[in-house]
């Protein structure tokens, strides 16, 4: 069996330490972007307390504090952040 040197004419060694930088950058990029984006996420939610309220006007209904913190805490549960 012929070695891969031989058939491609480049060193083995040199072209796995460059596959295996690439596959960890990749797995480290994954790892901190999710990191961020999950921190952004807990800062700057998606939905506020204000936005819960016109939604509730928008329907033609009052929203209680009760209601507001239901809707606010419903989120907070289905969210797995």
């Amino acid at each position: 069996m012929m070695s891969l040197q031989i058939l491609f004419g480049w060193d083995v060694g040199w072209f796995s330490l460059v596959i295996g930088t690439l596959v960890i950058g990749a797995a480290a990029g994954f790892f901190i972007a999710r990191y961020i984006f999950k921190r952004t996420l807990e800062k700057n939610p998606p939905i506020s307390e204000a936005a819960i309220r016109a939604m509730f006007r928008s329907m033609g209904r009052k929203p209680s504090e009760a209601q507001i913190r239901q809707v606010m805490n419903s989120m907070k549960k289905n969210t797995n952040i």
